[in-house]
This record gives C-alpha cells, sequence and structure tokens, in this order.
C-alpha cells in the first residue's frame, strides 16, 4: 500500500515540475519577445543561499565570518533578528564589530556564553582571543572542518521541498520550534490581530494568482518586519505589485531573493492545485 501511495505521489510531483517547467519557458520566452526577461538567476545550491560572508571589518587573522541563514532560521525567526536585536536586512549596513558583540549587541545578544538555548549556554562570541579557541567556529571563510554544524546532516530530518528545507512545515509539524522572544531585548507586547489572506492576479491569464497568507508570514516576521517599511499598510490593491520590483530585490523580492524560498519556485506562490501536487 505504501509503495503505491508513493509511486501516485512521485508521479504528481514529476507531473508538477512539469508544470513549472513549461511555465517558466513560456515566461522565458514571453520576456524575449518583449525585450524584457523575467525569470531571476537560478539560486545557488540551498546549502549556500543566504549565506552572508562579514569580512568589513576582518583582516588575515582571524579572517572573514560566514553566517548561515538556514542554522539560524531553524532556531530563530526572521523578525526577532531583524526587528528586535536589530540586524539591517542589506548587506554591510548593520556594522558588526567584536567590541559590539562583546558588549552585548548584534551576535552578542545570544552569544555571549550565559544565554540559554534548547538547555545549554550559546557560545560566546569575540570573546578574550588569548583564551578563547572557538573563534573559528564564526570566522570560518575559507578554513575546513571548522564549522560545527553541516547543511547535508543537519537538515537531513526536516521536511523537503522543490528547493531544500520546507520550512514552514518543519515549523507546523514541530521539527524546529523557532524562538521569537528575547529576555533582556525583545518587549512584551500584545499581538496585531491578524489579517485575512488575499489573493493577488497574475499579470498573465495562464499563471494562477498569488494566495498570499498573513498567518504563515507572520509566524516568522510578525507584521512590524513587513509593514510599513517593505510595504506600506494600505487598503487592498492600493499597492501595485510587479515581478520585476521583486526581481530587483524590492516588495516579496526583499526576502525571497536572499533568505525566504527563491523566486524561482513558481509553485510555491501561485498554487498548481490538487490535481498537480496532491
Amino acid at each position: 500500500m505504501n509503495t503505491c501511495s508513493n509511486q501516485r505521489r512521485t508521479k504528481k510531483n514529476e507531473r508538477a515540475l512539469l508544470l513549472l517547467a513549461l511555465t517558466c519557458t513560456v515566461l522565458f520566452l514571453a520576456g524575449v519577445a518583449s525585450s524584457q526577461i523575467y525569470l531571476p538567476p537560478p539560486p545557488p545550491e540551498p546549502s549556500e543561499y543566504g549565506k552572508v560572508v562579514l569580512d568589513q571589518f576582518s583582516s588575515n587573522s582571524p579572517g572573514g565570518v560566514v553566517f548561515d541563514h538556514w542554522l539560524h532560521r531553524s532556531k530563530f525567526t526572521c523578525r526577532l533578528c531583524h526587528v528586535d536585536i536589530g540586524f539591517a536586512m542589506q548587506a554591510k549596513a548593520t556594522g558588526i564589530q567584536a567590541a559590539s558583540n562583546r558588549e552585548g549587541f548584534h551576535c552578542g545578544s545570544c552569544h555571549d556564553g550565559k544565554r540559554l538555548y534548547d538547555g545549554k549556554p550559546i557560545f560566546a562570541a569575540c570573546g578574550d582571543t588569548s583564551a578563547d579557541k572557538q573563534c573559528d567556529r564564526c570566522h570560518s571563510l575559507g578554513k575546513t572542518g571548522v564549522r560545527h554544524y553541516e547543511y547535508k546532516a543537519f537538515v537531513a530530518r526536516f521536511p523537503k521541498a522543490y528547493y531544500g528545507v520546507d520550512w514552514q512545515a518543519a515549523e507546523r509539524s514541530k521539527a524546529i520550534k523557532p524562538v521569537d522572544f528575547l529576555e533582556g531585548v525583545s518587549l512584551r507586547k500584545n499581538h496585531i490581530e491578524k489579517r485575512r489572506d488575499f489573493t493577488i492576479k497574475a499579470g498573465l491569464p495562464f499563471v494562477q494568482p498569488i494566495v498570499f497568507s498573513h498567518q504563515k508570514h507572520s509566524v516568522w516576521n510578525g507584521c512590524e518586519l513587513c509593514h510599513p517599511e517593505i510595504f506600506p499598510t494600505a487598503k487592498k490593491e492600493a499597492v501595485s505589485f510587479s515581478m520585476y520590483m521583486n526581481f530587483d530585490g524590492r516588495q516579496c523580492g526583499a526576502c525571497h531573493r536572499k533568505v525566504a524560498f527563491p523566486l524561482n519556485n513558481c509553485g510555491h506562490c501561485h498554487p498548481l492545485g490538487p490535481e498537480w501536487i496532491g
């Protein structure tokens, strides 16, 4: 029974991938015909997607810091880091330094050697370099065998999507439990009443409309990560959505070209329907 079920699911997934490929091909040809390219470049491997290298304040020693979003998003919400702690969403805009980490800001908000995660203390960032032997855990650029976590082994138990980990499914199934409050940093506040889901019409007649879920996004982002900086708070259809703006890193592209599943994953925003994905 399980074998038959798996075979049917595999065939549905193959049909879904075929439809995605056909849709992307049509969009590409339409773009060529109009002298505009509708598709972004292919994303890197899931293990590289969302990787940030912090090296503007690094000399040759100890070297650049490699920050992997896939590791931290399994433990914390995006809102906690980008709103409460205050990391900018643009590269090199935060100005992280060893001194600020040691003072309890930026990475040091969690990495102070005292704060607990899952009952264990989080190692201190930028401690006394004469005594601290863990520098390479962060300053790992160009080094081998120094990382504590590797992508393939770390995500092996998480549900997968067409591209990497299905983070929504991982959160729903409690495979991960991202922290959204940091004592001494976050402020306790009443949650804003969640707005209803809504649809966004696609610009082409053969492309399904987007079904936008406030509930799904608020789990990771709250409201304040998106409003009003990325999306102005306005009535429905008062804001014009454009794939060009997304590809340029604005609107949905502020996250879905950097960390959240990439824009190439058409069917994740433009649902294919139960007859395709089961």
